[in-house]
């Protein structure tokens, strides 16, 4: 079932987006690449210090990741981000409550597990995980997570994939210490009930975003810079840059003349991991479970499934794959993936549970040209870029997104902050 985006772009009929053809005359002070958390937060960050801006936003839509489709279900469903991490220094979190959005608290820990076909006491997996935390805070070297992690029993290792691929979106041997070291607790957090996607959107309403428009070049080898789209070329003092590292290593996007070593480096060391979901509409079957539980179906070889079961006591149940198990069903295709999920139900609650499914989707994150994956990860011993990435280029080129967020790596909120914050960058550089 193909998820669709057309309540969302229904809902932006009073953001004053600009026209579908050419680009809007006149050499704004700073362009911003990409609409969605970073880009819209240094948009309205350039506005309070008196600044023109244009945001140009290769998809249809704004938000990026950050994506609420509200047709497919019946229901809202966040396609991307869904909770408000850290809520009580979340930058979305007052701002929701302002302006009528309901928030729910829930937390993470596992309350239905299944090891195999054999429910076991969900405390045994949370325990392993909090051990496991607390190993791989401790190590005094960026390495692999897996090095420290105790995985030796069936327990440690659905501990390790729901930290690892369910979590942070990578497996452990690919998940740096240090990274999720100078990560911050997320507690507490918080879902909404119109989706995290919405509150995004409301947010960038009035914002002068250019969509459908992506840029191919950013030509910095004289005075500011020149971006060119499909549309045309705008010139530009600066150029603020939210592409997720997915897109600025494949080519996409590219720079002329090219980024700095240091730059390169560090953009190829905070690879893109991949979290996807794969929604399933119920025919109102609960199999006792109450609405938001937490559910897991710990397999050997880490074939973990997890599921947010009936949100807001909705008929979805919402899985979760993550790691290498994320993108290969996401190669495998949405068939494969909603029989997967359909699959892990059965082994938990007997052999006509995959009849009460409706249908089912799967998150388009891993094959999205504009996204190539879910959010970064910094590679084992590669921390540091992450600090790297974060530095300007020649006072013209700055870069923000949920790979530069800070304690808030990999959420929406932290996006929000590295844009503020490479929009201040970029003032501070504009007004020497």
């Amino acid at each position: 079932m193909r998820l669709t985006r057309r309540a969302v772009l229904a809902g932006l009929g009073g953001i004053g987006l600009m026209g579908a053809r050419g680009l809007p005359s006149g050499d704004p002070d700073v362009v911003v690449i990409g609409a969605g958390s970073a880009g819209l937060a240094a948009a309205h960050a350039l506005q309070a210090r008196g600044l023109s801006v244009i945001i140009l936003e290769a998809m249809d839509r704004i938000g990026g990741r950050a994506f609420t489709d509200t047709t497919t279900f019946g229901a809202p469903f966040d396609v991307g981000c869904a909770w408000l991490h850290k809520a009580d220094h979340n930058p979305y979190t007052a701002y929701a409550q302002a302006n009528g959005f309901e928030l729910q608290a829930h937390e993470y820990d596992l309350e239905k597990v299944w090891l195999g076909r054999q429910q076991i006491d969900a405390a045994q997996v949370n325990d392993a995980e909090h051990a496991m935390t607390e190993a791989i805070s401790e190590a005094e070297q960026d390495i692999p997570a897996s090095l420290v992690a105790d995985v030796s029993t069936p327990i440690g290792e659905a501990a390790g994939d729901y930290l690892g691929a369910l979590d942070m979106a990578v497996d452990l041997d690919e998940l740096s210490t240090f990274d999720y070291a100078n990560a911050d607790d997320l507690a507490p957090n918080f879902l909404c009930r119109q989706g995290f996607g919405s509150i995004v959107a409301h947010r960038g309403r009035g914002l002068p975003v250019r969509l459908s428009t992506p840029v191919r070049t950013v030509r910095w080898d004289g005075p500011g810079a020149v971006v060119e789209t499909d549309a045309g070329a705008l010139r530009t003092r600066a150029v603020i840059v939210t592409a997720s590292t997915g897109v600025l290593a494949s080519g996409g996007l590219r720079f002329t003349p090219e980024l700095p070593i240091a730059t390169r480096d560090a953009i190829a060391d905070i690879p893109m991991g991949m979290l996807a979901k794969i929604p399933l509409l119920m025919d109102g079957r609960r199999f006792g479970l109450e609405p938001f539980t937490d559910v897991m179906l710990a397999r050997r070889g880490r074939r973990d499934l997890y599921f947010l079961s009936y949100p807001f006591a909705t008929d979805l149940m919402v899985g979760f794959v993550g790691g290498d198990l994320g993108w290969e069903l996401s190669a495998a295709g949405e068939a494969a993936a909603v029989d997967f999920a359909k699959q892990g139900l059965v082994e938990m609650f007997g052999s006509d549970a995959a009849g009460h499914v409706l249908k089912g989707g799967l998150t388009p994150w891993a094959s999205h040209p504009w996204t190539r994956g879910a959010y970064a990860a910094a590679s084992p011993g590669r921390f540091a870029a992450r600090e790297a990435l974060g530095q300007p280029v020649g006072d013209r080129l700055f870069f923000a997104g949920e790979a530069l967020a800070g304690g808030l790596i990999q959420t929406c909120g932290g996006a929000w902050l590295s844009g503020e914050r490479a929009a201040l960058q970029a003032a501070t550089a504009l007004a020497a």
